[in-house]
């Protein structure tokens, strides 16, 4: 075999390899382009996942705080509502009288002091002289001891809410007791037993909201009497207007006849 013969074998092989190398290599490019496809859809697929997620996650967010809201302004107007109807509560005398002296009772009954200062709105003044001593009797005969002393303060409480004093403090009735020494004040005012009113029945309140705004049935949740006159109201718009008002009215009740050991609050300050 000559030179040229030589030369000429190798120069095909030369070209075998260059074209199994070639094929190798696109072989290789090809399956790295499917591999970066592949992995590119899986990728994009796995943000678009996220992306939803975030996207139902922010409007789950804003459906519960608009829910969570709009339960907030029911309750605010329920009590605000029941806080206007109150206000009727010491313009019937024949009823407030009475009223009066049981909750100058259940002040002392809490109190349980020999002596005490008592605090009342000045209208309210020459009421509280004409049940004190009636309240004494009947104190002293339940607690078993002797009538206490009764000092009806000079300092007055705030006068009911008006158009002319819309922010400033007010008081809607009833009475404050507090030791002599003034280190134990018993609140027993109408606005003191609303507060204490909602804030143990604030968690029936809001199922009752929350089936009310779901349109279920709302004997289901929290105290029948609460959600009796409301279990017909589906729609937030036709809740907003009754059933505030039938809400309101079982919260006064239960603010003028709450027993006596679930009133009013203690505050360590001076009257």
């Amino acid at each position: 075999m000559n030179d040229a013969d030589v030369s000429k074998q190798i120069q095909q092989m030369v070209r075998f390899i260059r074209q199994e190398a070639e094929e190798k290599a696109n072989e290789i490019s090809v399956s790295a382009e499917e591999e970066f496809n592949i992995e590119k859809l899986q990728l994009v697929e796995a943000e678009k996942k996220k992306i939803r997620q975030d996207e139902y996650s922010m409007q789950l967010n804003a459906s519960r705080i608009k829910v969570l809201q709009a339960q907030d302004d029911l309750i605010n107007s329920m009590k605000e509502a029941a806080s206007k109807e109150l206000l009727n509560v010491s313009h019937h005398h024949h009823t407030y009288k009475p009223l009066l002296k049981d909750l100058i009772v259940q002040s002392l009954l809490r109190l349980k002091e020999p002596s005490v200062l008592l605090r009342c709105r000045k209208d309210d003044v020459h009421l509280v002289e004409s049940v004190l001593n009636s309240a004494k009797e009947e104190y002293a005969k339940k607690a078993q001891v002797h009538a206490p002393e009764i000092i009806v303060d000079h300092i007055h409480l705030p006068p009911a809410p008006s158009h002319h004093n819309a922010h400033g403090p007010s008081c809607s009735g009833g009475v404050v007791l507090a030791s002599r020494d003034g280190k134990i004040v018993f609140e027993n005012t109408l606005d003191a037993r609303l507060d204490v009113v909602f804030r143990k029945k604030l968690p029936e309140q809001a199922l009752t909201i929350v089936a009310c705004l779901r349109g279920e049935d709302l004997f289901l949740h929290g105290d029948r009497d609460l959600v009796a006159r409301t279990y017909y109201f589906k729609s937030t718009t036709e809740y907003t207007k009754e059933p505030i008002w039938s809400n309101c009215c079982i919260m006064v009740e239960r603010v003028l006849y709450l027993p006596y050991y679930a009133v009013g609050r203690f505050n360590l300050s001076r009257v």
